[in-house]
């Protein structure tokens, strides 16, 4: 019995031993089962998720990465350079910094903006939104062509230099060492360099060069991997008919009749009359080129083809040509102006001082209202009309400048009983100093209307001439005999006895006209009695011309006639233009007379 229980308690012993045996390789089992299955899962998340960037993001995520380490910048290419015809820098380029954001780099949007907001003088809240704005892209401009100092005080900003955030690109600058030297002439380009006035405008497709993007690579600090990226094509480089030393005596005589006259705006235009180019060209107010923005629509409004104003006595000249040239006058022809008046039309016409018996010479030379309105009359509107689109009024002259206006010009047939005595006078007929200035070029040159032109040349970067411009004559208006005939007169207008005494160059003959023209006043429908347009045009040496000039004054306080008021300015620029050119003085032997008989 006892060996029963003792054989069973053995064999009970056996069969726990054998349990706790299996349980623990049981668990064992089920717990590599669940660690297999995990590193399966794992694995197998890890390889959807490799398939899923490799293959269904890897455009995006590669567009990603090129945003982060590659950069598309634009490279701007020098503009080129404009000279002056004896090849002085007018317009050029200097190398600035431009600074750029890595909006994907930035950590602290605000602080950044807040630190650099003073420094580039751009509101932080306005920084803020261009760097949100350009959250997923790699490159974005925060200011451009910036000045040295901003450069410097940029640069203390180490942090976000450091960290890839911010940095620097060299661009060209647009810039213009003659500061308002001939600012009207260039014109200026704007912060992409594209030409906003004047030559840089016209000629901004010959100027500005090619312009290419490229990629660059970054490191991790935001810095440029490559070294080989070459420069663009650069512009053409251009050659003016300007002569910047006439430029500089033009303009420092206008500016002195400025002040003198204290006048609301004053032209200068000096042309060579034989080939149309010009030599210089100068409007007040002006402005500096460098900074446009700082300057309105006034100064830099270019009013020697832009405004028109009634040219007065200065288009008895046309007249007397047009007259001389259909032989409705001769030279020795008589006209009584006695009675200092008279009345076409309804319309009373005054001489400023009253005149006895005048020759045809008298006329011009005295600048007589009353003589001028009996030549017209001789000469007739239809053949007045048929000359003043000959010597080019009512259209442009065609100048390579922006925003030339073609002046105004009725149709003969729209013309009233009293357009023909007015028009004779320089009244009814709207002008720029331009076409004032061409017409008298063609009664010095012997009679042919020239185009004027300012570009000379267009040279390739490697020196090649790939565009040039010549002295180009569109029609002659007049014979070589009547052209002789009015040099002859117009002298006589700077001698005793003419209205322009003061524009005589001691040492040569100048010959020219002076005007002075009452403003229309819309408001009232009358020519007010306080406001004037004084003007002096002409050319000298008379004889053999080598530089023609007009002078408009806009509102002169004071004296307000031509001859006291814009000749004297033109005999300032004839004098130091003929110094500064070296045109000998004429002697008694050369000095011809008009003989009237």
């Amino acid at each position: 019995m006892i060996k029963r229980r003792t054989r069973q308690k053995v064999e009970s012993r056996k069969l726990w031993d054998e349990d706790l045996t299996r349980a623990p390789l049981e668990g064992s089992r089920k717990r590599a089962l669940i660690i297999i299955t995990v590193i399966l899962f794992g694995f197998g998340v890890i390889l959807f998720r490799l398939v899923d960037l490799m293959v269904l993001d890897h455009e995006k995520l590669s567009e990603r990465a090129a945003q982060q380490y590659i950069r598309e910048k634009t490279l701007t290419p020098q503009r080129g350079v404009i000279w002056d015809r004896k090849m002085r820098e007018m317009a050029t380029n200097i190398e600035t910094d431009s600074l750029y954001v890595v909006p994907a780099r930035i950590r602290d949007t605000r602080n950044l903006s807040s630190a650099l907001a003073p420094i580039i003088k751009v509101s932080a809240g306005e920084l803020e939104g261009v760097i949100h704005k350009k959250k997923d892209k790699g490159f974005a401009w925060l200011a451009r062509r910036m000045d040295l100092e901003t450069s410097r005080r940029l640069g203390e900003l180490r942090a976000p230099f450091k960290e890839g955030e911010i940095g620097f690109v060299t661009e060209p600058k647009r810039y213009y060492p003659k500061g308002q030297t001939a600012s009207h002439i260039l014109g200026f380009s704007n912060i992409d360099d594209k030409g906003i006035a004047g030559v840089e405008l016209v000629y901004d497709e010959y100027l500005k060069g090619e312009v290419k993007s490229v990629s660059v690579g970054m490191d991790a600090k935001g810095r440029s991997l490559a070294s080989d990226i070459k420069e663009t094509v650069p512009g053409n480089n251009i050659i003016l008919t300007l002569d910047e030393g006439l430029q500089y005596i033009v303009e420092r005589e206008l500016n002195a009749a400025m002040e003198e006259r204290k006048a609301k705006a004053a032209v200068a235009i000096m042309m060579d009359p034989m080939t149309g180019e010009i030599l210089a060209l100068a409007n007040r107010p002006t402005y500096d080129p460098n900074f446009p923005a700082a300057a309105g629509g006034e100064e830099k409004r270019n009013r020697a083809i832009t405004d028109l104003y009634e040219p007065g006595s200065t288009m008895k000249s046309v007249l007397a040509s047009a007259a001389l040239e259909e032989k409705a006058v001769r030279p020795g022809d008589l006209f009584d102006a006695s009675r200092g008046a008279i009345t076409v039309g309804g319309k009373t016409i005054h001489d400023v001082h009253r005149h006895g018996v005048l020759n045809f010479q008298e006329v011009i030379q005295k600048s007589s209202n009353v003589g001028a309105v009996k030549i017209g009359m001789r000469l007739g509107a239809a053949k007045y009309y048929e000359y003043l689109k000959k010597f080019g009024y009512g259209e442009k002259s065609g100048i390579d400048f922006p925003g030339e206006i073609k002046g105004i010009l009725r149709n003969v047939k729209n013309w009233s009983g009293t357009s023909l005595a007015a028009m004779s006078i320089g009244q009814e007929i709207g002008v720029t100093p331009l076409q004032m200035l061409r017409a008298y070029s063609a009664i010095a040159n012997g009679g042919v209307l020239m185009k004027p032109y300012i570009v000379s040349e267009i040279i390739s970067p490697d020196g090649k001439v790939i565009k040039k411009n010549s002295p180009k004559e569109e029609r002659r208006v007049i014979s070589q005999t009547t052209s002789a005939t009015l040099r002859g007169i117009l002298k006589t207008v700077v001698e005793e006895g003419g209205t322009a005494q003061k524009a005589s160059v001691k040492g040569n003959f100048v010959a020219g006209k002076t005007g002075t023209a009452q403003i229309f006043d819309p408001k009232t429908g009358r020519y007010s009695k306080n406001r004037f347009v004084s003007s002096f045009v002409g050319f000298a040496p008379a004889d053999d011309p080598r530089v023609a000039l007009i002078v408009v004054i806009y509102e002169p306080q004071g004296a307000t006639y031509g001859g006291l008021v814009a000749a004297p300015v033109f005999k300032n620029i004839i004098e130091h233009t003929f110094t500064y050119l070296d045109v000998p003085m004429e002697t008694e032997e050369n000095r011809i007379y008009l003989v009237s008989k």
